[in-house]
C-alpha cells in the first residue's frame, strides 16, 4: 500500500507539473501578444505625433523662406532642403518692399530707416537672455508669445512689458491642428490669449502674427476670412520682410544669422526681421549683440518696437 500510495503522489505531482506548463504554455503568449499590442498602439500614437511635429515646423520653415523665393527676403542657411516642399505660396504681397512707397530702396523714409526685432514662440529660458541683451544696448523690441501658464514664465511676460517692448500675440497653443481647424476655433484660440496676457500684464494685446505666417497653407480656414476677423476686431497682424533663418530645424550658427538679417536691410524704410526666442534658438541668443551692433552702425537707422505707426508688412493681400 505504501508503494501506491507514493505512486500516486507521484502522478499527482506529474499532473500539475503539467497543468502549470499547460498554463504558461498559454499565458507567456498571450502576455507577448497583449505587450506587443500595447507597444505598437504606443509607437503608432507617437509616430502620428511626430509627423504632425514635422509637418507643423516645415510650414514654420516655409513660411520663413516664403519672401526668400520672392526675392523680398535674403537668403537663409538650408534655404535648398524647401525646393521640394509641398507648400506653395499665393498672393505674395511685394507692394510692401521699401515701405510700401513704391521709392528706390536706396531712398529711404523722412526720419530714417527703422528696424524692427521680433520674437516668436517665447516666453522660454531664452527670453530672459535676450531681454539682458536688449537692456544693455538700450534697444526696445516686440515678443510674439504664446500662451504658457506655469509660475516661471509669469515674470517674463510682465518683464517685457515692464522694460518697454512691445507685447504681442503668436496663438496659445501654437498648434497648427487646432488654431486653423475653424474660424471658432481660431478665435478661441486667440481670446484665450488675449485674456491670459490680459490677466498677467493688464495689457490687452491688438498685434497678432499667425503661426506659419498669413502665407501658410495648413490652414483649414481662407487665411482672408482669419484676418477679416482681426480687422473686425480692431487687431493688426504682421508678417515679416526680413527673415533670420532661425526656423530651420538644422543648426544655424550666429554669424548666419547676423548676415541673413543685414544682407538687404538697406532695401526696407521699415525691416520687420523674424526670430525666435524659444528655447532651442541659442545662436540666435548668440547672435543677438553682434546684429545690435551692425544695424546700429547703418546710418540714419534705428531699432525700434512694432506700433500703431508700424508699417504693417502682410505676405498676402487683405482684399
Amino acid at each position: 500500500m505504501p508503494q501506491t500510495d507514493a505512486g500516486q503522489e507521484i502522478s499527482q505531482a506529474r499532473a500539475r507539473r503539467i497543468r502549470r506548463l499547460r498554463r504558461l504554455i498559454i499565458i507567456v503568449p498571450l502576455s507577448t501578444i497583449l505587450i506587443l499590442t500595447v507597444l505598437c498602439i504606443f509607437l503608432g500614437i507617437r509616430l502620428h505625433m511626430v509627423k504632425r511635429e514635422l509637418r507643423e515646423a516645415r510650414t514654420e520653415i516655409e513660411a520663413a523662406s516664403v519672401m526668400d523665393r520672392t526675392g523680398d527676403v535674403a537668403d537663409t542657411a538650408g534655404s535648398d532642403a524647401l525646393e521640394d516642399s509641398p507648400y506653395t505660396v499665393s498672393e505674395v504681397d511685394t507692394s510692401r518692399r521699401d515701405g510700401g512707397s513704391g521709392s528706390d530702396p536706396a531712398q529711404k523714409a523722412e526720419g530714417g530707416r527703422k528696424v524692427y526685432l521680433t520674437f516668436d514662440d517665447g516666453p522660454s529660458s531664452n527670453t530672459e537672455r535676450i531681454l539682458d541683451i536688449l537692456a544693455d544696448y538700450g534697444v526696445k523690441a516686440t515678443f510674439f508669445v504664446v500662451g504658457k501658464e506655469e509660475e516661471e514664465y509669469q515674470p517674463l511676460y510682465n518683464r517685457i512689458v515692464e522694460e518697454g517692448h512691445t507685447l504681442a500675440m503668436h496663438s496659445y497653443s501654437h498648434k497648427y491642428s487646432e488654431i486653423y481647424q475653424s474660424l471658432d476655433s481660431f478665435s478661441a484660440d486667440m481670446r484665450r490669449l488675449q485674456e491670459f496676457l490680459y490677466d498677467t500684464t493688464g495689457v490687452w494685446c491688438r498685434y497678432y502674427r499667425f503661426p506659419g505666417g498669413s502665407s501658410n497653407t495648413v490652414s483649414h480656414v481662407d487665411m482672408h476670412e482669419l484676418i477679416a476677423y482681426l480687422d473686425e476686431q480692431d487687431m493688426s497682424y504682421f508678417d515679416w520682410n526680413i527673415s533670420s533663418g532661425d526656423a530651420a530645424s538644422a543648426y544655424i550658427s550666429a554669424e548666419d544669422i547676423i548676415r541673413n538679417c543685414t544682407a538687404k536691410l538697406s532695401e526696407y524704410d521699415e525691416a520687420v526681421i523674424l526670430m525666435h526666442d524659444a528655447a532651442d534658438k541659442d545662436s540666435t541668443v548668440e547672435a543677438l549683440p553682434g546684429l545690435i551692433e551692425k544695424i546700429q552702425a547703418m546710418e540714419d537707422t534705428e531699432l525700434v518696437p512694432i506700433t500703431d505707426d508700424t508699417e504693417r508688412i502682410h505676405h498676402i493681400s487683405n482684399d
